[in-house]
């Protein structure tokens, strides 16, 4: 035997014992294109029933809107109260005073609100008074400071005017001294 008629001998089972590559395996196939596929179809599908993805942007959004404002019942102005202006010294350490002048309006849900609110303003002032002489300079300074002031604000507002709905507390002026 010559090595070349050995050679064909090997050849033809090797062959055999190999896997034949006719195509990608179906689990292959079924993970990595299908498993995308599929995410992709849910995730669309979810986005677009949430309305987070509307798949017509900009058709007839225009019309929409006019649409809807004309449906909706026009919502009543905001109604905005004066407080009084309010002069107290700040709790500050050392020989120095510290006053803060604070002037702000109440945003009411309804007009009708108006003379309980001037009713009850005594003992709103009287709760803003207190809290306020207890701030010290610090506590209201930057934008965070004065955050947390409306926000307090706000809830002893809440508290003293209870069946009152206020929106909002906004500042005329801040004036620490």
């Amino acid at each position: 035997m010559t090595d070349r008629a050995f050679e064909d001998d090997i050849e033809p089972a090797a062959a055999e014992a190999a896997p034949s590559k006719q195509g990608l395996p179906l689990k292959f196939l079924l993970l990595f294109v299908g498993g995308p596929l599929l995410a992709l179809v849910v995730l669309t599908v979810g986005l677009w029933l949430t309305g987070v993805w509307p798949f017509n942007v900009g058709a007839g959004d225009a019309a929409a809107a006019e649409q809807q404002a004309a449906a909706a019942p026009a919502k009543p102005a905001s109604v905005f109260f004066d407080v009084p202006d309010l002069l107290v010294n700040l709790n500050a350490t050392g020989r120095k005073t510290t006053f803060l002048k604070l002037s702000v309006s109440f945003e009411l849900a309804d007009q009708a609100d108006v003379p309980k609110l001037q009713s009850v303003m005594p003992r709103v002032v009287d709760n803003f008074q207190v809290y306020l002489r207890e701030l010290r300079p610090e506590d209201i300074k930057g934008s965070a400071g004065m955050y947390r002031l409306r926000e307090e604000l706000l809830a002893r507002v809440a508290v003293a005017a209870a069946p009152i709905r206020i929106k909002d507390v906004l500042f005329r002026e801040v004036l620490v001294q």
